[in-house]
């Protein structure tokens, strides 16, 4: 405790981690917790690697429980570097990695993210599902999802992508599979079905995108009173949403069609506390740490945060198809926002499973409060925290 408070943590942020058995000897770690980096597949040889440890005065360190992903030590920065502006590199960290490893997506995939920004963990997925399948992504902040609209064109992944604003409690559309008439968005209009998806840009005309807008709005307001309808910012060629009407679109499943038609996979990657994040928790230093209260210790906040955690996982899975496989993540290391909500979760969902995590045999990781769940940490990871539980959908 004495070493947690010789770097500057408040009392009132000691005795939350002491309330919730966290130990604040992890936020000593900071200056010895690497940065992590994802190399897009293929893009980068082995001369072009010593390039870019010659470019950073550093060698790229593998980790080898974890395909793709190198650490650096924590001081560089690779905003910079050329590879990164070329779209070749992206900063994610190694437990984020490891949440979307532990999904198993295969190619064919139809994935749903569903808390998608800032985006990272949806570049990874659209990598996994390669030339077929499709990722969905949501977040109910807009300019936080436009972020993830840039990062994925800047890495040349949004062909089998489309991006919802939503709130992702409430959001209820399933995927939809390419068509195979879906070559020419020009074809559509000359068979005379013209109110239809064709290629995105992001230069429509003002009327165009007022009349969307209306639209969204007349058909949100039909399918469920009171929910604003997902706003639709992004959809790559091959993501299904081309040829569709916006009726088609956005056309609610029933739960019978959701078992057999739902994604394949998803991830609730939750909004959380963040406490487990050394890197977020430092930033106080700059907001004051009296900003930290009310984000972190106030006790309604994070009464309603677990609500909100709870609401996420449920539709989340509500959305899966029967056999489908479900990630729960938060970086928070209370059992509050982890532990609490998985077990609440499980009794209140006789269709709900955990799985074992196969790929986790080789991480540097903790068991979790409950079996099949795990913990990272600075300490025994070198990662960010995070908790990670995997659900699988039985029938019913």
């Amino acid at each position: 405790m004495e070493e947690a408070s010789a770097i500057g943590l408040p009392e009132a942020f000691l005795d939350f981690l002491k309330e919730n058995g966290v130990d604040p000897s992890i936020y000593t770690t900071a200056d010895s917790t690497p940065r992590y980096i994802r190399l897009k597949p293929g893009s980068i040889s082995e001369a072009q690697i010593q390039q870019l440890e010659a470019e950073f005065k550093s060698k790229l360190e593998k980790v080898g429980w974890l395909p793709n992903f190198y650490s650096l030590p924590p001081q560089i920065h690779i905003a910079n570097s050329m590879a990164y502006k070329e779209g070749k590199i992206y900063g994610i960290d190694a437990a984020s990695g490891a949440a979307v490893s532990a999904l198993n997506v295969s190619e064919g995939d139809h994935v749903l993210d569903l808390c998608a920004a800032p985006g990272a963990k949806l570049c990874m997925t659209l990598d996994l599902i390669g030339n077929s399948g499709s990722v969905t992504g949501v977040d109910v902040a807009r300019h936080r999802l436009a972020a993830c609209r840039t990062m994925i064109q800047k890495y040349a992944l949004g062909d089998r992508c489309r991006l919802f604003v939503a709130d992702g409690t409430t959001f209820s559309l399933i995927p939809v599979m390419e068509h195979s008439d879906s070559k020419s968005g020009g074809e559509f209009a000359s068979k005379g079905k013209v109110d239809v998806f064709k290629e995105w840009t992001s230069k429509r005309p003002w009327k165009e995108r007022k009349n969307a807008k209306k639209a969204r709005e007349g058909i949100g307001s039909q399918l469920v009173p009171g929910i604003q309808d997902p706003e639709l910012i992004f959809y790559g060629w091959h993501s299904g949403v081309i040829g569709l009407s916006r009726t088609e679109l956005y056309k609610i499943a029933c739960d019978s069609e959701v078992l057999k038609c739902g994604y394949d996979k998803v991830l609730v990657d939750a909004e959380c506390t963040h406490d487990g994040s050394i890197r977020h928790i430092q930033k106080f230093d700059h907001w004051g740490w009296e900003t930290l209260e009310r984000r972190v210790l106030d006790a309604e906040r994070t009464d309603s945060l677990t609500v909100l955690q709870f609401r996420l996982l449920s539709n989340g899975f509500r959305l899966l198809k029967v056999g489908g496989s479900l990630v729960y993540s938060t970086c928070s290391l209370t059992a509050a926002q982890n532990e609490d909500v998985v077990e609440q979760f499980l009794r209140e969902n006789a269709s709900a499973e955990l799985q074992e995590i196969d790929a986790a045999t080789n991480w540097p990781c903790k068991s979790g409060g409950i079996p099949k769940t795990l913990r990272f940490d600075p300490l025994t990871s070198q990662t960010s925290g995070l908790f990670v539980a995997k659900f699988t959908k039985l029938a019913s």
